[in-house]
């Protein structure tokens, strides 16, 4: 098998978590304008259309009864964790937000081992330990930076943060069963099939909440919803198409570079710094995740 085939998987994933990185600051300003329910409802509506049209013009067709409940199920988990991610996002700088989602691979080798049965190693308890310290750092800096912006009083600012905090780790909980159905869906369903099931699911399942929870967005707003509906697309299947040529493993280290895309968006779209506790607590969690998931080398396959 050619280098150029092990690579191309990899490039694949690499631009779809490049594209997702651009996409959460175009949806993060468009939520502190209107909020994160609209911004979501709104990128997932316009995403699932696109979608679907290109997808029935392409002869897709209904898929079996056990796929389609695989849609569903990681359309649900995706719904909750978009809401989640995007309200902590709003509430914390990029960089720390999605260093804190970073926790998410480790997590994910808990969940595997439980469904499969496998037994978890030492080094798999080691590198929780590593990082949750790295998490214990960046929330620690957080909140003492929070605290003092807002007189070391922990008023509002200081709640926020906690709030942003906590549904962001959440968000990193379901993150990780998103990876686990991610890999399996990607085996079975074309990548167009996994977006326009995603979007139309994540459509769905906020629907319920439009008349408590919808502000009408400005022009300004709808282009940037709109520039993210077309970036998560595009993520989603590039990420859909890797996923389905290599395994999880070899592709897990490439969830990092999010971290430098986030942080450069943070500093050109929001003029957010970035220091030095948060890149400790960042190297803490990649130590750990490096060595929960090193293993024996596994093949890309095409």
């Amino acid at each position: 098998m050619s280098r150029q085939h092990h690579i191309i998987p990899l490039v694949s994933v690499i631009a779809g978590i490049a594209l997702f990185s651009i996409m959460d600051a175009f949806m993060k300003r468009a939520a502190l304008v209107g909020g994160v329910y609209t911004a979501l409802l709104l990128r997932s509506v316009m995403a699932g259309f696109v979608c679907m049209a290109i997808w029935l013009a392409k002869g897709g067709h209904w898929p079996r009864a056990a796929l389609f409940r695989l849609h569903v199920l990681r359309g649900l988990v995706a719904a909750a964790m978009a809401v989640t991610f995007f309200y902590g996002l709003v509430r914390t700088p990029m960089a720390q937000a999605i260093a804190l989602s970073f926790i998410a691979p480790l997590i994910a080798l808990y969940l595997a081992a439980v469904q499969l049965g496998e037994k978890i190693r030492r080094e798999a308890i080691f590198a929780s330990i590593l990082g949750f310290a790295g998490v214990l750092v960046i929330v620690a800096e957080h909140l003492t930076a929070s605290n003092s912006s807002s007189g070391g009083g922990g008023g509002v600012p200081g709640n926020e943060a906690i709030k942003g905090i906590v549904a962001i780790l959440f968000s990193a909980v379901l993150y990780a069963w998103n990876l686990v159905l991610q890999r399996k869906q990607a085996q079975l369903a074309s990548p167009l099939e996994v977006v326009t099931f995603q979007n139309l699911v994540v459509s769905l399942a906020l629907l319920p909440a439009l008349p408590l929870l919808w502000q009408t967005p400005h022009l300004a707003q709808v282009a940037d919803i709109g520039g993210a509906a077309l970036l998560a697309t595009g993520a989603l299947v590039l990420l859909s198409w890797g996923y389905a040529r290599a395994e999880a493993q070899v592709l897990l280290p490439i969830e990092y570079t999010a971290f430098i895309w986030a942080a450069l968006m943070g500093w050109l779209w929001f003029d957010e710094s970035l220091t030095a506790p948060t890149l400790i607590g960042v190297a803490l969690i990649v130590i750990g995740c490096w060595i929960g998931s090193r293993g024996p080398k596994v093949a890309v396959v095409v």
